[in-house]
């Protein structure tokens, strides 16, 4: 019997938002991808608005979110298909492991292979990486957040049966569904509790910058530290099958992996860096808007260095003095 406050699941046709026809067929946008795309979107504004009020270039987040999006995505279906190796590898055609398309992605790849690409974003544009993490912390939980909005969509990921009264409703046709249990049995809505968790976590990490420096790297510890106790919880209760190892999901391993990183980074990083950040360039590397001040002493000093470089061309044995850009553009 459904409970009056039950949260039913979405019907079957909002799946897939729209179809849009191509020469060899049709290409089916997914719901699941519009909310993955939507939290990309929110995750890059919010980052870009924390990165520009502490120094950086306006727009520079896109030059690393390009790079964080793609390797996010390739790390993603990696993940999924090493978490999933009878899915790929049991009888299976091999192709199917490349087949994006036919779903299966992990937020934990895309932690892993979107570090990858922040990393080398950052080396590009002369961010430094710790800097851009805290930057990031809150926008990537609001992006997860979306995301598990599209597992309600898909009818997955959802948890154990359970009495609650806000239980999940799910068809008994879900290949995920357990045998033996009766039509009509509620299930945990993980996909809920992981979205409250995230923007709860959200406004504890900007809540805490308020009163204590979560500079160096420590926003991002504590985003580590609060997404590993969520979903090593939400993760456990689950009902899709998942690999096993000492008979804890492989999933729950991966988040006391991430909560013991943050507590080491944020404990490493509090004793190294005590104050203010000076900047989320490297050194040698800071932006320089068009309204900064420029001192006549180096107006002087650039003067001198272009007429060293002028002499250095018609004296064989002087030096051209060059001068490096403020920061390199991809």
């Amino acid at each position: 019997m459904i409970a009056p406050l039950s949260i039913p699941s979405p019907d079957e046709q909002w799946r897939i938002l729209v179809e849009i026809p191509v020469p060899w067929g049709v290409i089916p946008i997914h719901t699941y991808a519009i909310c993955i795309l939507i939290g990309m979107v929110l995750a890059v504004i919010i980052t870009s608005r924390r990165l520009t009020k502490r120094g950086a270039e306006p727009g520079i987040v896109i030059d690393v979110a390009l790079w964080a999006i793609v390797l996010g995505i390739i790390g993603a279906r990696i993940y999924h298909v090493l978490t999933h190796p009878n899915d790929y590898f049991a009888g299976q055609e091999w192709w199917r492991a490349f087949a994006i398309t036919e779903g299966g992605i992990a937020i934990y790849g895309s932690l892993i292979g979107g570090a990858v690409g922040v990393f080398i974003g950052c080396r590009i544009t002369g961010l430094r990486f710790l800097s851009f993490a805290d930057a990031l912390a809150p926008g990537l939980l609001v992006a997860q957040a979306c995301g598990r909005l599209g597992n309600w969509f898909n009818h997955e990921l959802f948890g154990q049966p359970t009495d609650l009264p806000w239980g999940l409703e799910i068809e008994s046709s879900n290949a995920a569904w357990p045998q033996g249990l009766a039509e009509g049995t509620l299930f945990h809505p993980t996909f809920l509790y992981e979205i409250v968790w995230n923007l709860i976590g959200v406004a504890v990490i900007v809540m805490l910058e308020r009163k204590i420096n979560l500079r160096w790297g420590k926003a991002f510890a504590i985003y580590l530290i609060w997404y590993g106790l969520g979903r090593s919880f939400f993760e456990s209760i689950r009902v899709d099958p998942s690999e096993m190892f000492l008979g804890i999901r492989v999933n729950v391993w991966t988040s006391f992996a991430a909560i013991v990183l943050g507590i080491v980074l944020y404990l490493v990083q509090r004793r190294r860096h005590t104050g203010d950040e000076p900047s989320p360039y490297v050194p040698g590397r800071e932006w320089k808007g068009p309204d900064a001040e420029v001192d006549s002493d180096e107006i002087e000093s650039d003067s001198d260095s272009l007429d060293d470089g002028v002499e250095g061309e018609n004296d064989p044995q002087g030096e051209t003095a060059a001068t490096s850009p403020s920061r390199t553009t991809s």
